[in-house]
C-alpha cells in the first residue's frame, strides 16, 4: 500500500502563475516517489487581504456568514489553478473545496474548528492513481454552511487531513527554510532549528511567532502527525521537523524567543470580591468565541471588598470584547474598564526549562538591565511570558536571544512572511 504524504502551500507559495508552475514540480516529485499526494493551498498571495478591504468598503460592519462565503472563494482559485498546471505536467489531478470533500466543522463563522472529515471521495481518487489538491482553510456545517477557520487555518486543515487519513507526514512549504529561534528579521543570526518539540512549537504558535497556526500543532500532537516546515523556494533544504517532545535530545533549556504585538490589554476596575465574577466575564467573552491570553487579578481592596481584573485579548477580538463588557459591566457593578493597545508580549519556550532553576530570573534580570518594565507575567512549565511596552518589544526579543545562546554563526537568508490563510 502506498504512502499518502500531505504538502501544504501557503499564499507566497503560490502567488502567481510562475510560482504556481513551481509547486506542480513538487507536488509531481513528491508523485515520483511513489506516494500518494494530498495537497492542501491557501489562497494566491495578498487574495485574502484584498477580498477583506473590497468587503469594508461596501460595508463596514459585514456579517460573518458573508464573509466566510466571500472569503472562502480564494483558496478555489488557487486549488483550480494548481490542479490545471499538475494536469499540464501529464499527471492526473482532481480539486475539491471543502463541501466536497467533507471537511464538515461547527457551526461559528470567521473560526470554526473541524470536528469531522470524511474521506471516502479522498481514497477512492488516491486508488484511481490522482493527485489531489484541497481549498484550505473552509469547512462545512452539517446544513450546508460555509465555514471558515481563521488567519492561518490552512494549517490546520492540511494537518486534520493527514491525521484522517492516517499520512506518513505531512509537509508545510512556506516562505521560509523551517523554525528559527526568533525572527529571522529582528535578529539576523537566529538558528534555524533542525527539529522541535509539538509543546514548543505549540507555545511558540501562541506566543506570536508566525510560522504554524497554533491548532495546526494542535492536531499534529493529538494524532502524533509527523509534521516538517520547509521552503518551497529552496526544496533540498530539508527545513525543521516537529516531533514528541520524547523523541528529542534537548541541548539547551530555551529553544526559542517569540514576540506578539498583536494584543491588547483590557483592566476591568472595581469587580466586588465575591465568588462567581470571573466566571461571569470570562464565561460572558467565550460565548463570543474571545480568547483571553494573559490573566491578572489584584489583591482584595478591604475597604471596598473590590479588585481588578487584567486579561489580554487578540486585537481583532476587541469589537466582540467590548460588546460582551458594556452588557456585564452592570451585571458585575464594576467600574472602570481601561484599554491599553500599547503592549507586547515577549515569551521564551523550551522543554529544557523543565526543573532547570533560574531561567525566570535571568529573563527578568536581562529585561531589567535593558531598561524594560514587566507589566504582567505568566508562566507554564515550558514558557515564561511578559507583557511589556510595546516600544521595547525588539529591544527585549534581542536581549533574550543573545542572554540565551540561541545565536548562529551564520545570518539567516529569509524573505519577508506573509501571513496564510
Amino acid at each position: 500500500m502506498k504512502k499518502i504524504i500531505v504538502q501544504k502551500f501557503g499564499g507566497t507559495s503560490v502567488a502567481d502563475t510562475e510560482r504556481i508552475k513551481s509547486v506542480a514540480k513538487i507536488v509531481t516529485n513528491e508523485k515520483e516517489n511513489g506516494n500518494d499526494v494530498v495537497v492542501v493551498v491557501s489562497a494566491m498571495g495578498h487574495t485574502t487581504d484584498h477580498l477583506v478591504r473590497m468587503a469594508q468598503t461596501l460595508n463596514p460592519n459585514p456579517s460573518e456568514r458573508e464573509m466566510d462565503m466571500l472569503l472562502s472563494t480564494g483558496e478555489c482559485v488557487s486549488m483550480a489553478l494548481l490542479t490545471m498546471a499538475i494536469q499540464a505536467l501529464g499527471y492526473e489531478a482532481v480539486s475539491f473545496n471543502a463541501a466536497q470533500v467533507g471537511i464538515f466543522t461547527e457551526n461559528v463563522h470567521t473560526k470554526a474548528r473541524i470536528i469531522d472529515i470524511k474521506t471516502d471521495k479522498l481514497r477512492k481518487n488516491l486508488n484511481e492513481g490522482k493527485i489531489i489538491v484541497v481549498a484550505g482553510f473552509q469547512g462545512i456545517t452539517s446544513d450546508g454552511e460555509i465555514t471558515t477557520l481563521g488567519r492561518g487555518g490552512s494549517d490546520t486543515s492540511a494537518v486534520a487531513l493527514a491525521a484522517a487519513l492516517n499520512a506518513e507526514r505531512c509537509d508545510i512549504y512556506t516562505d521560509v527554510e523551517g523554525v528559527y529561534t526568533t525572527d529571522p528579521r529582528v535578529v539576523p543570526n537566529a538558528s534555524k532549528l533542525d527539529e522541535i518539540s509539538y509543546e514548543e512549537m505549540l507555545e511558540l504558535a501562541h506566543a506570536g511567532a508566525n510560522v504554524l497556526h497554533p491548532r495546526s500543532v494542535e492536531t499534529a500532537k493529538q494524532y502524533e502527525v509527523p509534521l516538517r516546515v520547509r521552503s518551497s523556494f529552496k526544496t533540498d533544504n530539508l527545513g525543521t521537523l516537529i516531533l514528541g517532545v520524547d523523541k528529542m535530545e534537548i541541548n539547551k533549556p530555551v529553544a526559542g524567543v517569540a514576540e506578539d504585538s498583536s494584543q491588547i490589554r483590557i483592566v476591568v476596575c472595581d469587580i466586588p470580591d465575591t465568588p462567581g465574577e470571573a466566571a461571569t466575564l470570562f464565561g460572558s467573552l467565550a460565548k463570543k468565541n474571545v480568547s483571553v491570553d494573559m490573566i491578572i487579578q489584584s489583591y482584595a481592596r478591604k475597604s471596598s471588598n473590590t479588585n481588578d481584573i487584567a486579561f489580554t485579548i487578540n486585537k481583532a477580538d476587541l469589537p466582540q470584547a467590548q460588546e460582551v463588557l458594556n452588557e456585564v459591566k452592570d451585571k458585575l457593578n464594576a467600574g472602570d474598564i481601561k484599554i491599553d493597545d500599547n503592549i507586547a508580549k515577549v515569551s521564551i519556550i523550551g522543554a529544557g526549562m523543565i526543573d532547570r532553576p533560574g531561567i525566570a530570573s535571568t529573563m527578568f534580570q536581562t529585561l531589567a538591565e535593558s531598561g524594560i518594565n514587566i507589566r504582567m507575567i505568566s508562566t507554564s512549565e515550558i514558557k515564561i511570558s511578559c507583557l511589556i511596552n510595546k516600544e521595547d518589544a525588539q529591544k527585549a526579543v534581542k536581549a533574550l536571544h543573545e542572554v540565551f545562546a540561541l545565536g548562529s554563526d551564520e545570518v539567516a537568508d529569509v524573505k519577508g512572511t506573509l501571513p496564510d490563510v
